[in-house]
């Protein structure tokens, strides 16, 4: 992810939050008719990622956060990272879970959000998850990861796509954390709790975009 990129996104999200309804999306439905479209528009190799990611859901559903946790980060990261201008033919573009796992592709934006979205629909509570934007400083590059905080004041656990282990925020020195977000709202960050809030309800219009296709069923 460039500068460039990285300070359209926080001018985007300063600019454009503003009260509005929740985007939190949970209950996802996998029906035959769900993986009968799945096939259509991809593959049978996307619906045998994506009913592999059923199959986590279902065995993390009454499991330990930590569990939940290790197994979600676990099963995103064996996709490959691959640049929004390589595979969508955008420079910016947030892939849904499905995108995601069907084109078996993404950027660190693309993996955070699949992780934020099978948290809560594990039932971890939304106001525990962001999806924060960091500095990471080998290389120095913009970059997202899903932040979770055990309590409001709690240090954070990190889930990269760079760094595969999960860690407290305080033992990830090579991100410098920015700011945060989730379905209620932006925070500027800092690594040893939540931050401050600055903004309550997000209307980013990528996350609306986002947040539409998932209720379509894409």
């Amino acid at each position: 992810m460039t500068a460039k990129k990285y300070s359209l996104h926080f001018f985007c999200l300063t600019i454009l939050l503003f009260l509005s309804g929740s985007f939190a999306v949970s209950e996802i439905t996998f029906s035959e008719k769900f993986f009968n479209l799945v096939e259509t528009r991809y593959n049978q190799d996307a619906v045998a990622r994506v009913r592999a990611w059923q199959l986590v859901l279902e065995q993390q559903k009454n499991q330990s956060v930590d569990s939940q946790l290790y197994e979600i980060n676990r099963f995103f990261n064996k996709i490959d990272f691959v640049d929004d201008m390589q595979h969508w033919g955008k420079n910016d573009y947030w892939a849904t879970p499905v995108e995601f796992l069907a084109t078996n592709g993404g950027d660190c934006e693309d993996f955070t959000i699949a992780k934020y979205f099978s948290l809560i629909e594990l039932g971890v509570a939304s106001e525990k998850l962001r999806l924060m934007y960091v500095t990471a400083t080998r290389p120095r590059q913009a970059h997202m990861v899903l932040a979770y905080y055990e309590t409001p004041k709690s240090v954070p656990l990190v889930l990269d796509n760079i760094n595969r282990r999960i860690l407290p925020a305080t033992q990830r020195r090579d991100l410098i954390p920015i700011y945060s977000f989730n379905g209620d709202g932006l925070w500027r960050a800092k690594s040893k709790g939540q931050g401050r809030q600055l903004q309550a309800k997000n209307n980013n219009s990528l996350w609306q975009d986002l947040t539409e296709r998932m209720k379509q069923g894409y």
